[in-house]
């Protein structure tokens, strides 16, 4: 049902599975005492003790694979990126299928902030939601103080026309805090609209 494998401009998303990810790699770029802190400061993980953690996150990306409940990749730049063929992150789409809704999720190390990547996996996979899965809705979100996630997240909302609903209160579980949620969502129509507006501003 998912692609085992999404090309962008300038990264490949292949899918979060223990054939194409070495656990120990995936364990270096989020392990304690390795991984920068400010990639957790606002994400609902704490960073790995142990190897068998990633292996475990493969795991889990596996069964939600199986069952179609998630689409979850990692994300490498492609050769002429700098650390190209390194892994940046892992990005995913989750459904609620009985919502017919989709919901974008991206984690990055640091060393590939600041890239756009955000936007470029965020068109990928809301291409994947609305023309291959034919989902209505997808949701993206930032936490509270998650400066730099607003502004990517409104950037792409933006460009595919779509609209911020609000702020869920306590919804995000982080340790022993609960933070509020932004809202931001796109419809399958605002998409297909926007999407088109672009092609025939480049035609």
């Amino acid at each position: 049902m998912f692609p085992e494998r999404i090309d962008t401009d300038r990264l490949l998303l292949e899918r979060l599975c223990h054939e194409n990810v070495d656990s120990l790699a995936l364990y270096d770029c989020f392990a304690a005492g390795v991984a920068d802190e400010e990639v957790f400061e606002y994400v609902p993980q704490e960073p790995w003790q142990t190897p068998k953690e990633a292996h475990d996150r493969i795991e889990d990306a596996e069964e939600g694979w199986r069952d179609g409940t998630a689409a979850e990749y990692v994300v490498r730049p492609k050769d002429g990126e700098e650390r190209a063929g390194e892994i940046a992150g892992t990005a995913h789409l989750h459904c609620e299928w009985e919502r017919r809704t989709g919901r974008l999720g991206l984690v990055l190390c640091k060393p590939f902030w600041g890239r756009g990547y955000s936007g470029e996996r965020a068109a990928a996979l809301l291409e994947l939601a609305f023309d291959r899965l034919d989902l209505e809705l997808v949701t993206a979100g930032y936490n509270e103080g998650n400066e730099k996630s607003e502004r990517a997240i409104e950037k792409y909302v933006e460009r595919f026309g779509g609209q911020y609903d609000g702020v869920l209160r306590n919804w995000v579980p982080m340790g022993d805090e609960v933070d509020d949620l932004h809202r931001y969502t796109v419809t399958r129509e605002q998409w297909k609209q926007a999407v088109a507006s672009e092609r025939d501003d480049q035609s």
